[in-house]
């Protein structure tokens, strides 16, 4: 069945959906009524329509500037380098980061086309010469693309005497040493801390 196929083929296009919770999405949706189906369209198209990135910090928001940037309670001289809203979503989630952030978008990666041009680089640079940022902290998943991104973004903010530092990677808690891959193990020691 034609229509079948080109419906599995859409959820199949979603990441993180093979074709097997694809196909159990297409079964479900034609199983569900004609007022379901509706309700579901019109969130989409609604979320579609009026969610757009914050145009300070590239965060998802409904309005021009998003709730984070906007607060008066969080503290403006410290900015959290991620590489997507979801990064923001999961610091904000463990309640510990009280600054604001900077979405890049991505991050360098050549052998999938994407450059420096493709990134939120220049107005995150913006924000640092216009603002009394105080630290830069980067947050980028420790794999070779965002050490690469890192090691730029540190060239870039280096002479603005402004404070750069990067998120600890190591061990997780519960983690064996024995299992642990070489990389990992390497960065643990390279950022143990003092116990005071």
């Amino acid at each position: 069945m034609k229509k079948l196929d080109e419906l599995i083929e859409v959820f199949g296009k979603l990441p993180g959906i093979g074709k097997k919770s694809a196909m159990r999405i297409a079964f479900d949706i034609l199983e569900k009524s004609e007022i379901e189906i509706e309700s579901m369209l019109s969130t989409i198209r609604d979320a579609y329509t009026n969610i757009k990135h914050c145009s300070i910090c590239g965060n998802l928001c409904e309005g021009e500037i998003c709730e984070i940037c906007s607060s008066e309670k969080r503290d403006k001289s410290i900015i959290c380098v991620v590489e997507s809203v979801k990064d923001i979503i999961a610091f904000e989630k463990s309640e510990t980061y009280n600054g604001l952030y900077h979405v890049l978008g991505g991050k360098i990666d050549p052998l999938n086309g994407v450059t420096i041009e493709d990134l939120n680089i220049s107005e995150l640079i913006k924000r640092l010469d216009e603002k009394d940022v105080q630290e830069v902290i980067l947050a980028l998943n420790p794999d070779m693309e965002g050490e690469t991104t890192a090691l730029y973004l540190i060239k870039m903010i280096k002479n603005k005497d402004i404070k750069v530092s990067q998120i600890a990677s190591g061990i997780p808690m519960g983690g064996n040493i024995e299992f642990t891959d070489m990389a990992t193990l390497g960065r643990s020691l390279e950022g143990r801390r003092e116990i005071e």
